[in-house]
């Protein structure tokens, strides 16, 4: 992969990366939720797929992407993170990450502009089946969820109002 100078300067700054994103998730009126996660977890997370991004774009498979989203998005739905709350965790991300690398993008030619597309498309793509898993994975556990539960949870909601 071309964009792998990138790749490896996101690794680099994957701490920081991860601070800027949590900071972000615990702000955003459309991210609430997240506060009832201690901040460090959050960050311990993002940091941990920030810090090894070469490796989830390079060498993981689809399967691999799937397996690691079903079990967050279990996790935070367990959390009582709200799906579309979750969605906007996702949307986010790589918009944190994007804005990021406009603020070192260093293309000095086509050949590194090429890389640098290069580089958004497998980013687009990997957050697309983040996205997509972790939906599937909210849907599931609803499923599972018994239907007086979901509408307890509904009910008390639309009471706070």
């Amino acid at each position: 992969m071309g964009g792998s100078r990138l790749v490896r300067l996101i690794e680099r700054h994957s701490e920081e990366l991860a601070m800027g994103l949590t900071a972000k998730l615990r702000q955003s009126e459309r991210t609430t939720d997240f506060q009832k996660i201690p901040a460090m977890e959050l960050q311990k997370t993002t940091a941990a797929l920030y810090h090894n991004l070469g490796e989830w774009l390079l060498n993981k498979t689809e399967q691999d992407i799937e397996k690691h989203f079903v079990s967050i998005a279990e996790r935070r739905a367990a959390e009582g993170i709200r799906l579309q709350q979750f969605v906007w965790a996702l949307i986010i991300s790589p918009n944190h990450l994007y804005r990021f690398l406009l603020g070192h993008a260093f293309a000095d030619s086509i050949f590194e502009l090429y890389n640098e597309l290069e580089l958004q498309q497998l980013l687009n793509q990997f957050f697309e089946r983040a996205t997509y898993y972790s939906v599937a994975a909210y849907e599931e556990s609803r499923e599972r969820t018994p239907v007086s539960v979901v509408r307890t949870s509904r009910e008390s909601r639309r009471a706070t109002v």
